[in-house]
């Protein structure tokens, strides 16, 4: 490997980290201000009503989940919507840390369900101008992949 290479793949590993680390402050903000839709069939209907509040989506799944048609099936349209109405969208592994970010029960009782966190969607109401630090480096990051032909970026969130 040459000098350049090894010093392209320490860039894209330390923008990784950073997106990543974006996307973390990001959730936690919007669910404290209430600016966090949860939910694939939530967010269908936050899209359906008001697509132009949405400013980004995040598909998460993680490995064991991809041969989930129907959750693969909802995807698919999701990603469409997000593309046809300009939303920036991303994939997300990660699911414990995604539940722990969002301050889900770890240990689930019989009478305790849990939120589907599948499908995320930030808002940002038209009469607001809710500028987040996270919102702009995942929004440049997403934009930044569109450029690179890669339309729904791909990051994963790790355990702590």
């Amino acid at each position: 490997m040459t000098l350049e290479e090894l010093v392209a793949c320490d860039n894209a590993a330390q923008k990784m980290q950073t997106v990543t680390a974006a996307v973390e402050e990001l959730l936690v903000a919007a669910q404290r201000q209430d600016r966090l839709t949860v939910g694939v069939y939530e967010s269908a209907k936050l899209m359906n009503v008001d697509p132009d509040s949405v400013v980004l989506c995040l598909l998460a799944i993680d490995e064991e989940e991809e041969d989930d048609i129907a959750l693969q099936i909802h995807f698919t349209l999701i990603q469409s919507f997000c593309c046809d109405n300009d939303i920036d969208i991303m994939r997300v592994s990660g699911m414990q840390r995604l539940a722990q970010l969002l301050g889900e029960p770890t240990e689930v009782q019989d009478t305790t369900e849990t939120r589907d966190l599948h499908c995320l969607l930030v808002t940002n109401p038209h009469s607001d101008a809710w500028k987040s630090h996270g919102l702009v480096e995942v929004a440049s990051y997403c934009e930044e992949s569109r450029g690179n032909n890669q339309w729904v970026p791909y990051i994963s969130l790790q355990e702590r």
